[in-house]
């Protein structure tokens, strides 16, 4: 353990000498600035009593802050400008997203440390209706998403002839369901096994989940020495055992 910490120091020391503004301006002011929406669990959540966060991904953003020497800040974004949050430069990285060609076109990613299933959910009551993904494919159906997230993107590609309704946040896709003006919505398996917990109303449909998607940190397109320095970080934190012992957390498990 004790050789990998040094080796992974070392690596990242030696990015550190040939680092971009990005990288020089972080490590300069001392502070880490992090775009999230705080609405994914178990991934980024704000307590809106405190207004602190918490999470998988918030532990990750700690961890690399504490790592690198400096200061957190999280920058509240939301989904529908968590890309432009880093094209605008309002932060330096975001906490994770999922990649997706579109987003790629602008901005940067990071490697990916985190794969997930996308799954329909509906109401429990409408089961043995839409008991298949086949059956939300039909124009009578309502497919909820939230703006701006890569499910907005999916769903246009795995239910085309659905009526599709996107809720811009704070509103999230899966309330539409619950209230009845939206038959299923759909979602990351992880946030999904959670909500069926959580609202037991809701049910996931079993044999409607699709390829992989893969979660990864966003940053400036043009950041490369920034995005490799994190790259090295992720795969030393990945020898480590940092994620597995994260993943065991929060009860996760990576595709």
């Amino acid at each position: 353990m004790k050789k990998i910490i040094i080796a992974t120091i070392l690596i990242l020391s030696t990015v550190v000498a040939n680092a971009d503004t990005k990288l020089q301006n972080i490590l300069k002011s001392g502070e880490l600035k992090v775009g999230t929406t705080g609405d994914w669990d178990p991934m980024t959540m704000k307590d809106p009593a405190t207004n602190k966060y918490k999470g998988f991904d918030i532990d990750v953003m700690k961890e690399l802050a504490k790592d690198m020497g400096v200061k957190i800040k999280f920058v509240p974004a939301e989904w529908k400008t968590i890309v432009s949050g880093i094209t605008a430069n309002r932060y330096d990285i975001s906490t994770s997203v999922t990649k997706t060609p579109k987003r790629a076109e602008v901005a940067g990613f990071t490697d990916t440390y985190y794969k997930y299933g996308t799954v329909p959910l509906v109401l429990k009551k409408n089961a043995k209706k839409y008991s298949t993904g086949k059956s939300l494919k039909n124009k009578n159906v309502t497919i909820a998403t939230t703006l701006g997230t890569s499910q907005e993107e999916k769903a246009k590609e795995f239910f085309p002839k659905s009526k599709l309704k996107s809720v811009e946040a704070p509103a999230r896709d899966f309330q539409e369901v619950l209230a009845g003006r939206a038959d299923g919505n759909i979602t990351s398996s992880t946030e999904a096994n959670k909500l069926v917990v959580k609202y037991p109303q809701l049910v996931i449909v079993k044999d409607g989940e699709k390829n992989p998607a893969f979660l990864a940190m966003m940053v400036g397109k043009n950041n490369k020495a920034w995005n490799d320095y994190v790259n090295k970080w992720i795969k030393g934190k990945k020898a480590s055992g940092f994620f597995e012992t994260l993943l065991t957390k929060y009860n996760l498990k990576s595709l």
